[in-house]
């Protein structure tokens, strides 16, 4: 049988080559990392984006409701016109209530900012 060669964890020599073994590896894992395509905060466009959608999805559905409503009673603009005006006022509704959250997490940071200063 040959012999095996085991290693001191007590010596030296073999701790710093573990160190320098240890930081290559994690200089190596920072290299390969994945960069966030995004940063934590929503930037201006993408809630821009989420409230024209909020908007358009009331719409959208006020008007699939009030048209399947006057096509199933056979009272043709009555229930369409009502319909997507209450889906404009939920939509409507629905951002309002997504600017007051922006904002509010605006505040918020600001607040942060200016306790840490």
């Amino acid at each position: 049988m040959g012999a095996r060669l085991v290693s001191d964890p007590q010596d030296p020599s073999d701790s710093a080559r573990l160190k320098v073994l240890e930081a290559r590896i994690s200089a190596a894992k920072a290299a390969t990392a994945p960069t966030p395509h995004m940063k934590k905060d929503y930037s201006q466009a993408q809630v821009a984006w989420r409230m024209v959608i909020e908007l358009v999805a009331g719409l959208l559905i006020g008007f699939g409701i009030g048209y399947g409503l006057d096509t199933l009673l056979g009272t043709m603009p009555i229930f369409l016109v009502l319909f997507i005006g209450l889906g404009l006022a939920a939509g409507v509704k629905t951002m309002l209530r997504s600017a007051n959250e922006v904002q509010e997490r605006r505040l918020a940071q600001d607040a942060a900012e200016k306790r840490d200063d």
